[in-house]
């Protein structure tokens, strides 16, 4: 049994990071289906820059642009139309699975970070547009975005929670998830509203670097994700949630992100094998999907206790790393790195648009 296939045998979905139209005109997505055991996918604006900076989206701009498109709708009904493809070839996954996955994601503008009205608004013609039941809107779990999760949950669109770095942040993502979920129950509407939430892996590792002694190297994103997924595991064993369960809720799935090494001299298969749990969500880019199919080794599950995690994250303190400043600043210099993708994305949306339309 291949090592993608043994993930998704004790329990965790397998989504790609990754979506290019070229991926889909020459079946290399569905061959993942198939082959690789993928049962849904991630995009973000960086993503999609990159594929339309290869041309590959050319003849569709020059079309756009013709008609009178620009900007960011311009770049939403390009995203749309593959993302409405990859949703469809995951269908039978969500249907067979009771919406639990086949799951695509799609982001709001990150310019909205501030503005929890404007979020909502494009959540909901985001999820509108797409056409799709089994597409998810990234909102990043910001304090300013959190209560825009809230909101929409509540009004009935699937969310993945993005840009969340440490248990706080994941609890505060969950508490938002729970509290639109308890609102639809009171307002005597469906629960059953897909949610999950996304903890960001290697950048811990990233950002801290050198700064710590040589046995504490490239193991805090291990540390952090340990205790969260205890957290995790407690948030929705918890009486308040059962309470909610017992009304057809269903819990929001721990996605674990950016999972793909940033250390040349580390295994690629280093945070894969390191989150193999049941009930939660790996999203690889392409690098790592591949290469942990090929070389993976799944040796066991996550510890659900988090005990290890603290006892490691005990020794992160002595050597004086205060996670939470670090959380905090991950997590604004992620939202950051969005606005200057989105950013750089429209700039090329434009040069490109005014450039193909009068070829």
């Amino acid at each position: 049994m291949k090592p993608t296939a043994q993930l998704h045998a004790l329990g965790q979905s397998l989504w790609l990071d990754n979506i290019t139209r070229r991926m889909l005109d020459d079946g290399t997505l569905k061959r993942y289906i198939d082959e690789l055991s993928v049962t849904g996918l991630t995009s973000n604006p960086t993503i999609f820059n990159e594929a339309i900076g290869s041309g590959a989206y050319d003849a569709a701009i020059r079309e756009k642009a013709r008609a009178g498109k620009s900007g960011e709708t311009l770049f939403i009904e390009l995203a749309l139309e593959d993302l409405r493809r990859a949703a469809d070839l995951f269908a039978p996954i969500h249907a067979a699975t009771g919406g639990g996955d086949g799951w695509v994601s799609m982001e709001v503008s990150p310019l909205l970070a501030t503005d929890a009205a404007g979020t909502i608004a494009a959540a909901k013609a985001i999820f509108s547009d797409a056409n799709r039941s089994n597409l998810f809107v990234k909102i990043p779990g910001t304090p300013e975005g959190i209560p825009a999760i809230e909101e929409a949950i509540y009004a009935g669109v699937p969310v993945n929670v993005t840009l969340l770095f440490s248990r706080e942040q994941y609890l505060a993502a969950a508490g938002a998830y729970a509290r639109g979920i308890g609102r639809r129950i009171a307002a005597g509407l469906d629960p059953r509203i897909e949610s999950v939430a996304s903890v960001f892996i290697s950048r811990w590792d990233r950002a801290l670097g050198a700064d710590v002694p040589a046995e504490l190297h490239n193991r805090l994103g291990i540390a952090i994700g340990g205790r969260t997924y205890r957290a995790y595991r407690e948030f929705f064993a918890a009486p308040a949630w059962r309470e909610l369960a017992t009304e057809g809720a269903r819990p929001q799935r721990l996605l674990w992100a950016s999972t793909g090494t940033k250390d040349a001299k580390l295994s690629p298969n280093l945070y894969v094998e390191a989150f193999a749990a049941p009930d939660t969500v790996d999203t690889m880019p392409e690098k790592t999907l591949l290469a942990f199919a090929q070389s993976g080794v799944v040796s066991g599950v996550m510890a659900p206790d988090g005990n290890e995690a603290e006892a490691l994250l005990a020794r992160y303190a002595q050597a004086g790393v205060d996670v939470d400043a670090l959380a905090h600043k991950l997590q604004v210099d992620g939202a950051k790195a969005f606005v200057d993708s989105w950013t750089e994305l429209m700039q090329r949306i434009a040069s490109k648009s005014a450039a193909l339309a009068t070829a």
